[in-house]
C-alpha cells in the first residue's frame, strides 16, 4: 500500500480507525457509493494524533488510484448528500454539519492536489464520473454529471442558509471548496478559448437564475455583516484539534500547505486584525471570480474570416467563437436597494429574480475596505454594470467618504499596484460622467488633507482636491510608468469636470497651468529628439524608429490639446467663479506663447489670449500707488470677473468623454481576480502549473505579479 497503512492494526483506539479509513481512501481498493465505509469516514471524530506521513505522498497515492477507484467522484456525491441533509435539517442537528464539514474538507485537499497537478490539458485526472458497473441508490440521478450535482448543493446551501454560529464553520468551508474547484482557470491561458476545462465553474454558470441570485445576495451580505467564525464552533467540529493535539487532516495540511490546502491558520484566525475577516474576504474572492468568468464556445455555424484573401477555414478561429452569458454578472448589474424599489415608481415588473441589498450598508462597507483591492475592483464592477448602484453614489451627500479613501491611495500610487491604480481613475471617470456629480464635488469643503504633505490645503473643496490628485497622478506617470492609458484617463476625467469648476483653489489653479507646462516639456523634447535624429540621419523619413517617434508625438500633442481645452472650458463656462485660475494664467502665461502659432492649438489658444488681453489692459489702463502684490492682483481680477462679459471667445462644443469596458474584458479581470485572491495569503497553488499569468518561480512569499498584467479594458469615448 505504500506511506498508508490498509488494514488497521489490532487495537480499537480510534487512532488506529482514522489511519485505517484515511489508508483505504487513497488505497487501491473502490468501495461502492453506498459502502458503509464512506459514513464511518466521514462520522469519525478526525481531531486525533496521525503517523506523520508525507503528504504530498499520500496525495500522489489517491490520485495514483482514483482513476480505477473513482473515489474523488463518490466523495464529492457524498458531500451533495450531506449537503442536501444539512438543508433539509437547516441546523438542528450538528452530526450532520460535522459530516458535510469533513466530506468538503476531505475533499477539497484531494480535488486540489489533482487540478494542480494534472498532466492533461482536459485534467482527465479528476475522474468525474462513476463506471459504468457501479452500484448506486435507487434514486441516484444517473444522467445528471457529478460537477453539477456537487456545485447546485453547494450553491444552494450557501444561498438558503443563513449564518449563524452553528452554520458559519460549514460556510467558511463551503466558500474553500468554491475557490480549489474554481482554480481550474489557472491551468489556462490569459486569453479564454473553446478548448479551456473548468468542469465545477461552468457547472456554476449553468445553474437556474433564483439560485444564481440567492448566491449573490449571501456573497454581498457576507462581505456587508462581516460575520465571524467562532473559534468555539472551530473546535467542536471533528476537523478542527485541541491546542496541543492536531488533527489527521490538520496534520496533514500542515505538513505541506503548498501543495495541499489552504493554510489552515488562515481561516481561524489568531492575529487580532480587526479588519481581516476571513469569511467575508473569501465571499468577496469567490464573488469576483464567478462575475468575471466568461466561457468561451464555438458557435454551430462555420463562419470563415473573409476580410483577407490568404484567410483560410481554420477549425476554430475568434469570427466563430462566442461568449456565454454571465449569470452572476448580470445578477449584479440588476442589484436593487432593498430601501427603494425602482418598479413601484415607475411601474415596472422585473424580469425574473432580483437580488436585492442595503445600499446603504454596502456603499459604507466598501468606502471603509478600500485600502484593499478587492474592494476596489467590487466598487469598480457596480459602478460600471449596475447603473441603480451608480445612481445611488451620485446621490449620497457625504461622497467624500468614498472619494477620500480613493484619493489618499492615488496619492501614494507609488506603493500600489498599477492595476488598482487604472481600476481607481476609471471609477472617477465613470463618476464624472454626470454632471451632479462634477457641482456637487465643489460645494464640498474639507477642513483639511491630513495625508497630503507637499502642500498645506486647508479649506479646500473636493472638486479641487480631485484636480490636484489627478495632476499628480499624471506627473507620476511621466516619471514612473509612461502609460498612455493613465494619462488618457485622468485627462478624460478633469475635461468632463472642468464646464462645471467652481472656486478652484489657487493650489489646483497653479497645478493645472503647470500641467500644461510639463506635458509641453516632453513635447518639446520628442521634437528635438525627433529633429536631431533626421539632421544626423539616424533615422529615415518611413522606417519604425522615425514612425514611432511621430506616434508619440501626436500623442503628446493630443494631451496638449485636451488640457488647452480643459483651460478653455472654465474661461468660457465658469471664468467669473474661478479668479484664482484667471491669475494663475495671468502668472505662467509664458507657457503659452511657444504654441501661439502651433496650427493645432491656435484657436483654443486665442480664447486664453483673448482673456488674458482684458485683464492685462485693465491692468496697464490702472494707476497703482507702488507695487502689485499677489493680495492686490487679485483683489483686481476679482472686480473685474464682474465685469467680463466673454466678447470675442470663441464657443467650443464641450469635451465629454465616457467609459465603455471593452467587449471581452475578461482576458484582462480573470488574471487579475486570481492574483488578488493568491496575493491575500488566502489560496496557495503549484506555481510551475499556472498558465493564466506569469509566475515568478522562486518567489518564496506569494505566488503574485502586479505588473504583469497590463490594463487593457479601457476604451474612452470622446462624445462633443
Amino acid at each position: 500500500m505504500g506511506a498508508v497503512p490498509s488494514t488497521p492494526r489490532h487495537t480499537n483506539t480510534t487512532t488506529e480507525t482514522a489511519e485505517y479509513l484515511i489508508g483505504n481512501l487513497v488505497g487501491e481498493k473502490s468501495f461502492p457509493l453506498a459502502s458503509g465505509f464512506w459514513k464511518n469516514l466521514l462520522e469519525l471524530p478526525l481531531t486525533l494524533l496521525w503517523a506523520p506521513h508525507p503528504v504530498r505522498q499520500v496525495c500522489q497515492l489517491f490520485a495514483q488510484n482514483n482513476r480505477q477507484t473513482r473515489h474523488l467522484a463518490k466523495i464529492l456525491i457524498h458531500l451533495s448528500w450531506c449537503l442536501q441533509e444539512a438543508i433539509q435539517t437547516s441546523g438542528a442537528a450538528s452530526l450532520v454539519y460535522m459530516k458535510a464539514i469533513n466530506a468538503v474538507y476531505i475533499s477539497s485537499v484531494f480535488l486540489k492536489y489533482i487540478i494542480e497537478n494534472s498532466q492533461s490539458n482536459n485534467i482527465e485526472e479528476l475522474c468525474l464520473s462513476l463506471h459504468e458497473n457501479e452500484l448506486v441508490p435507487k434514486d441516484f440521478v444517473t444522467d445528471q454529471s457529478i460537477e453539477d450535482l456537487v456545485m447546485h448543493k453547494v450553491l444552494s446551501f450557501l444561498g438558503s442558509i443563513d449564518v449563524s454560529p452553528t452554520t458559519s464553520l460549514l460556510h467558511q468551508e463551503l466558500l474553500n471548496f468554491m475557490l480549489v474547484a474554481m482554480s481550474t482557470q489557472l491551468l489556462s491561458g490569459p486569453s479564454p478559448g473553446p478548448k479551456d476545462v473548468n468542469p465545477f465553474i461552468d457547472a456554476a454558470m449553468s445553474q437556474e437564475n433564483l439560485l444564481v441570485s440567492l448566491v449573490v445576495h449571501r456573497l454581498l451580505l457576507n462581505y456587508i455583516m462581516r460575520p465571524r467564525v467562532p473559534s468555539s464552533s472551530a473546535a467542536s467540529y471533528s476537523i478542527f484539534s485541541e491546542e496541543s493535539q492536531p488533527g489527521v487532516l490538520q496534520r496533514v495540511g500542515s505538513a505541506a500547505a503548498n501543495f495541499v490546502l489552504l493554510p489552515f491558520n488562515y481561516w481561524v484566525s489568531s492575529n487580532g486584525e480587526g479588519s481581516k475577516n476571513q469569511l467575508a474576504d473569501c465571499s468577496l474572492h469567490v464573488l469576483l471570480i464567478l462575475i468575471h468568468y466568461h466561457k468561451c464556445v464555438v458557435s454551430d455555424e462555420s463562419v470563415t474570416d473573409r476580410s483577407d484573401d490568404s484567410a483560410t477555414s481554420d477549425s476554430v478561429s475568434k469570427v466563430n467563437t462566442y461568449f456565454t452569458v454571465n449569470p452572476y454578472s448580470k445578477a449584479l448589474g440588476n442589484a436593487r436597494d432593498i430601501e427603494f424599489d425602482r418598479v413601484n415608481v415607475e411601474g415596472n415588473a422585473q424580469n425574473g429574480p432580483v437580488v436585492r441589498l442595503p445600499f446603504a450598508s454596502l456603499f459604507d462597507t466598501v468606502g471603509m475596505c478600500l485600502a484593499d483591492e478587492t474592494a476596489v475592483l467590487l466598487l469598480y464592477s457596480l459602478v460600471q454594470g449596475n447603473s441603480d448602484f451608480l445612481e445611488y453614489v451620485l446621490v449620497r451627500t457625504d461622497l467624500d467618504t468614498l472619494l477620500m479613501p480613493i484619493l489618499e491611495t492615488l496619492y501614494n500610487a507609488s506603493r500600489r499596484t498599477s492595476n488598482q491604480i487604472y481600476m481607481l481613475l476609471i471609477i472617477l471617470l465613470i463618476l464624472s460622467q454626470d454632471s451632479s456629480f462634477n457641482v456637487s464635488i465643489h460645494k464640498m469643503i474639507l477642513p483639511g488633507v491630513a495625508w497630503y504633505k507637499e502642500h498645506l490645503l486647508h479649506q479646500t473643496s473636493l472638486g479641487s482636491l480631485i484636480v490636484i490628485i489627478l495632476i499628480r497622478t499624471v506627473q507620476y506617470n511621466l516619471s514612473k510608468l509612461r502609460d498612455v492609458y493613465l494619462h488618457t484617463t485622468c485627462l478624460a476625467t478633469l475635461a468632463n469636470m472642468a464646464p462645471h469648476v467652481h472656486r478652484l483653489s489657487a493650489y489646483a489653479s497653479q497645478r493645472l497651468v503647470s500641467l500644461f507646462y510639463m506635458l509641453s516639456r516632453k513635447y518639446n523634447k520628442l521634437v528635438e529628439l525627433r529633429d536631431d535624429k533626421l539632421q544626423t540621419k539616424a533615422i529615415s523619413i518611413g522606417d519604425s524608429l522615425a514612425e514611432d517617434m511621430s506616434a508619440e508625438l501626436q500623442i503628446y500633442t493630443d494631451f496638449l490639446r485636451i488640457v488647452l481645452e480643459i483651460l478653455n472650458s472654465i474661461l468660457t463656462y465658469a471664468l467669473p467663479r474661478n479668479p484664482e485660475v484667471v491669475y494663475a494664467i495671468m502668472h505662467r502665461q509664458e507657457v503659452f506663447q511657444p504654441f501661439k502659432n502651433h496650427p493645432r492649438f491656435t484657436e483654443l489658444l486665442e480664447n486664453i489670449y483673448n482673456v488674458l488681453d482684458f485683464f492685462n489692459s485693465r491692468m496697464d489702463a490702472q494707476r497703482l500707488d507702488g507695487e502689485w502684490s499677489v493680495e492686490k492682483v487679485m483683489l483686481f481680477i476679482i472686480n473685474n470677473c464682474r465685469s467680463w462679459r466673454g466678447e470675442g471667445m470663441k464657443m467650443f462644443n464641450q469635451l465629454h468623454f465616457s467609459y465603455e469596458q471593452e467587449s471581452h474584458p475578461d482576458e484582462f479581470f480573470i488574471p487579475y481576480v486570481w492574483q488578488l485572491v493568491m496575493s491575500r495569503g488566502g489560496f496557495n497553488f503549484n506555481a510551475s502549473a499556472i498558465n493564466l499569468f506569469p509566475v515568478d518561480l522562486h518567489a518564496d512569499k506569494q505566488i503574485y505579479d502586479e505588473d504583469s498584467n497590463t490594463n487593457q479594458n479601457r476604451v474612452l469615448n470622446e462624445q462633443s
